[in-house]
């Protein structure tokens, strides 16, 4: 059984061998058939070449260029050719003439004719003559004058436009020693000419004081810090004014505006006085370009107001970029010397003498103040009666809020009073016109908080009025400040509310005066008229800081 198994097993692999073998042959003779037809094909093709290459031999005598017999022609489908839009058009004779016209140079003159042109020298500036005899104020007993000081005629002149002529007592002690090269601390609010004192000695060391090298750009001689936009503003308008004579240049710097601007005039020339607020500083240090190594003075002007705002990390680094205390003279001011300031002052001066002006020498004898008490829902009436109903000039609004002072801003001017706002949501150019305004007498209401009201110097503001007691008590030396400036008088009207009357014992206790608190008049509390007209639209707050450059990508639109 088993033999008959593998003898039929046998049988079945010849079956399929000879199968095999059969099928083999029939592909075989498929390949030869379709070889010999595309073989007859070359052939016939070969031909039809051969009889157009004879024909255009017998018409020209020339021989035809080879053509690839693989090759099907450019157009194998027939289309039409089209002319790009974009090629540059066929020239005229008369274009080509032109053209080979232009690309042929001119020919080269000798080296004695070339003339060479020299870039023009920057003029220096040209000033009037000025007789300083035109100058006379006479000696009083009790006063100093900038003559008996020994200044440069430059400032003297300056000081002559400005119609200086006594000093301020901050100003006789600051120019007394500070001209002979020593640090000072000095403890005095604002309106007591401190800014007139520290620019003036600044300015007097510059002209005294000559490097006998050049200073590479970036590199300035003065460096003045402060806490607010406002202020750096402020003391950049009076060293204009006061170094109106010299040929010196003065930048200030800070946050929320012309960066680009600040940075190109930094870069290119070469800057005497940088005046700035320290986080816009400190980006120019960091970057590597606003060098401080060459530093003569350094002014620190509101100190308390920096520590409050927490920018003593930030002016901690810039001093460590300036040189050291032993090898420049920094003036150190503050209204207010606790020990965290006196401290502060420790470290960074070197032999100093101290000038105190108190804050009471100053309200007594310039301010008059007045408290009305008052409910909160009747200050609102308040104001609007006293802005309406008495004379007043120029008048400064202090509240203690951002939203207290946009929701005031709207209901007075739908009451038909102009006024203008200043806070720290305010745009940074917004808040220069308005102050430029408040300034032209074009608006007459200013409504302020105290960040940013702490750099508003502006004259002949006869009323400050306190809609919101301030919480701090210095606050409200600096706020009622802003009037009698410069010993002329003033009034400052403070509203008592149940909300903020408990801040008066502090006030009273710092200004060592009882403060008279009365009842308005009647007629002062009388409910103002309807809404004249809606209230104005506020744009949005815009970031003016610097954009990041947009990354580029080159390979974006290229076509695989």
């Amino acid at each position: 059984m088993y033999l008959f198994l593998l003898r039929q097993d046998f049988l079945v692999l010849r079956l399929l061998k000879l199968i095999g073998r059969k099928l083999q042959g029939k592909s075989s003779t498929k390949k030869k058939e379709t070889g010999e037809i595309e073989k007859k094909k070359d052939s016939a093709h070969k031909k039809e070449l051969d009889k157009k290459s004879e024909i255009v031999k017998s018409a020209s005598g020339v021989k035809a260029p080879y053509v690839n017999p693989n090759y099907k022609g450019s157009n194998p489908r027939g289309y039409t050719p089209v002319r790009s839009p974009y090629g540059r058009p066929k020239q005229t004779d008369s274009a080509k003439q032109a053209s080979s016209s232009r690309q042929t140079p001119p020919p080269k003159q000798p080296a004695s004719e070339v003339k060479t042109v020299s870039k023009p020298k920057p003029t220096p500036k040209i000033f009037a003559p000025w007789n300083p005899d035109e100058f006379k104020i006479p000696a009083v007993e009790g006063k100093k004058r900038f003559h008996d000081f020994d200044l440069p005629e430059e400032i003297m002149h300056a000081i002559f436009d400005l119609n200086f002529q006594y000093c301020t007592p901050i100003q006789m002690e600051i120019l007394g020693k500070g001209l002979e090269g020593k640090d000072a601390i000095g403890q005095a609010q604002t309106g007591t000419g401190k800014t007139a004192a520290f620019l003036i000695t600044s300015l007097t060391r510059i002209l005294r004081n000559k490097l006998p090298e050049k200073r590479r750009f970036g590199s300035p001689r003065v460096l003045v810090l402060a806490p607010t936009r406002e202020l750096a503003m402020q003391i950049s308008q009076d060293a204009l004014l006061l170094s109106k004579y010299l040929d010196i240049n003065i930048l200030t710097v800070f946050g929320g505006m012309d960066y680009n601007k600040q940075r190109n005039y930094l870069v290119n020339k070469n800057v005497d006085i940088l005046i700035g607020t320290p986080g816009r500083i400190i980006d120019f240090v960091n970057k590597k370009e606003l060098h401080l190594n060459k530093v003569d003075t350094l002014v620190l002007d509101e100190a308390d107001r920096m520590l409050d705002m927490g920018f003593i990390p930030d002016v901690k680094k810039i001093i460590r970029a300036c040189p050291p205390k032993e090898e420049r003279q920094t003036l150190f001011f503050s209204a207010t010397i606790n020990t965290d300031v006196r401290n502060l002052a420790g470290s960074w001066t070197k032999d100093s003498f101290s000038v105190e002006i108190e804050p009471d020498e100053l309200i007594v004898k310039s301010i008059e103040q007045i408290v009305y008490i008052v409910t909160s829902r009747e200050k609102y009436y308040l104001l609007y009666n006293v802005l309406m109903k008495e004379k007043l000039g120029k008048v400064l609004v202090f509240v203690n809020r951002r939203d207290e002072a946009r929701d005031l801003g709207k209901k007075l001017f739908r009451n038909g009073i102009e006024c203008e706002i200043i806070s720290g949501e305010v745009d940074q150019r917004k808040r220069i016109k308005v102050l430029d305004n408040f300034k032209s007498d074009a608006v007459k209401v200013l409504i302020a908080t105290d960040v940013a009201g702490r750099g508003i110097h502006v004259d002949n503001i006869s009323h400050v009025i306190n809609y919101s007691l301030p919480g701090d008590p210095q606050d409200y030396v600096h706020r009622i400040g802003r009037t009698g400036r410069a010993g002329a008088t003033g009034i400052s009207i403070s509203f008592a509310t149940e909300d903020d009357s408990f801040s008066i014992p502090a006030i009273e206790e710092l200004i060592g005066k009882p403060l008279v608190c009365i009842n308005p008049p009647e007629d002062l509390l009388k409910q103002p008229p309807p809404y004249e007209r809606e209230a104005k639209k506020v744009d949005p707050v815009k970031n003016n800081y610097p954009r990041p450059q947009r990354k580029t990508y080159p390979n974006r639109n290229k076509r695989g």
